[in-house]
């Protein structure tokens, strides 16, 4: 008996950690079963049972009667618009349709009930006064951007009757009309053009002056982009962050707009840390918050701060008046102390004490001494061996210290960047692990981390959208 017991508890741990994931989706399911019975199929606080079932689906995905259990959803969505389609309640209609379609019910099925509510909702609609109203609308040059304009009376005509002529040819002056608009403002470089060009592909994809409006919108953001690249390499910052930030709105390859972004901020940090060398601390504090405006998160960023507080350190301990001998005495003292840590082999531990924060001390007051180059060219192969044997073992946080002082003394941005995205990946693949135990929360965690890293890097917007299904129903 004894055995058997010790057995048990031995064993309870692995087993918990076997069956909790399988019992939570199980408890969402049921869940989802009462909310299907009682008709509430989708609820923005995650109560009903859409969501219930997607959050079960995202903790055990390999169940099929969790998927099962969304395509009976999708059958009561249905038969819910058919109801409110013959009792005349064409608002829940088209919700119930557009739930139908999201969880793929069957394509014959959906444009079956579609066609009906188009037929019973254009028997009651007041075609013809629509109509009137859109051309007085588009005769004003009210094109978009509120219900009685234009486009949104044509769009209503056309779900109500597709081949409704006149609305075709009513929507497709009025496209030509908003392009116009567009090409004008981008002769003036004026980028607010990309909320038209997006308005008229949203109505017509297929308008004969989108390529060309599409066009005039690249070059466009071609001319601003050399003239912010121009700025950036002649250290006018505040211009070439307005430029990308003109990019930035377009909405048109945001990615890159905001990488450029991060190479101004790189370039005040840069400046912080320059200023900060030669004491000037109010421009160096200027830099800093400018360069925390545009990426907080960037190890740049918490560089310059560091430098500014080591510089204000050595100040108020030297006195107002410190020299250049002053500073080169104490860049030698750290380069001693350094070389202490290392003969210890303490590289990047202890916090204060270890080689690398001796080192880092020292490249904040002469980043040019050539000793001090020569140390850190010592020290990078460390870090290096560091973060490849700390990932290795699957210590995510001590990888994030090494590649931390990896990227300081690194001046391979393409090397970094790669270790950068590993560690993410290694992040996400840890998240995955935590969301299919139950732990929203440590999988929480572990999206912010690799976020932070890489917010590209591959699997992250599913482990994202896992996530999200999971937390909706969180307790």
């Amino acid at each position: 008996m004894v055995v058997v017991v010790v057995s048990i508890l031995l064993l309870r741990g692995p087993i918990a950690d076997r069956l909790w994931p399988v019992a939570n989706a199980e408890a969402l399911r049921q869940q989802a079963e009462v909310a299907l019975q009682q008709g509430r199929l989708s609820a923005e606080d995650g109560s009903g049972a859409r969501e219930l079932f997607e959050a079960a689906v995202a903790i055990d995905p390999d169940r099929a009667e969790l998927r099962s259990g969304l395509a009976r959803v999708a059958q009561a969505a249905l038969q819910q618009a058919r109801s409110a389609t013959g009792r005349g309640a064409f608002a829940e209609a088209h919700r119930q349709l557009k739930l139908a379609r999201a969880l793929s019910a069957p394509q014959a099925q959906t444009e079956a009930v579609g066609e009906i509510l188009r037929r019973r909702e254009a028997a009651v609609a007041g075609i013809d006064v629509m109509l009137r109203a859109a051309e007085t609308a588009r005769a004003a040059g009210r094109l978009d951007g509120a219900a009685d304009a234009a486009l949104p009376l044509y769009r209503r005509i056309l779900e109500l009757q597709p081949q409704h002529l006149k609305a075709l040819e009513g929507r497709e002056d009025a496209l030509s009309l908003l392009l116009q608009h567009a090409r004008d403002a981008l002769k003036r470089d004026d980028l607010a053009a990309a909320a038209g060009i997006a308005a008229a592909e949203a109505y017509d994809r297929g308008h004969p002056d989108l390529p060309e409006t599409q066009a005039a919108m690249t070059r466009a953001i071609e001319r601003l982009s050399r003239r912010a690249d121009a700025d950036l390499r002649a250290g006018r910052l505040q211009r070439a962050a307005e430029g990308y930030r003109q990019w930035q709105a377009s909405g048109v390859d945001t990615l890159a707009a905001n990488d450029a972004l991060v190479e101004v901020a790189r370039a005040h940090a840069r400046q912080a840390r320059e200023a900060a060398a030669d004491f000037r601390f109010e421009p160096a504090k200027q830099s800093l918050a400018q360069a925390r405006a545009l990426a907080p998160d960037l190890p740049d960023v918490q560089q310059a701060h560091d430098a500014i507080v080591r510089a204000e350190r050595v100040r108020s301990g030297a006195g107002p008046s410190l020299s250049p001998r002053t500073v080169q005495r104490r860049v030698r003292a750290l380069l001693a102390e350094a070389a202490e840590a290392e003969s210890r082999g303490d590289w990047l531990t202890p916090p204060g004490d270890s080689a690398y924060d001796k080192l880092r001390v020292a490249r904040g007051l002469a980043p040019d001494d050539a000793e001090v180059r020569r140390a850190s060219e010592r020290m990078l192969p460390r870090v290096r061996e560091c973060f490849e044997k700390e990932l290795r073992d699957n210590r995510l946080q001590r990888a994030r210290v090494c590649l931390d002082a990896q990227i300081a003394l690194d001046s391979d941005r393409r090397a970094a960047a790669a270790a950068r995205s590993r560690l993410a990946q290694r992040w996400v693949e840890l998240g995955e692990q935590r969301l299919g135990g139950g732990d929203i929360d440590g999988a929480r965690a572990a999206h912010d981390a690799a976020h932070g890293l890489d917010p590209r890097v591959e699997g992250l917007a599913a482990f994202a959208e896992r996530l999200r299904a999971a937390g909706s129903v969180e307790r």
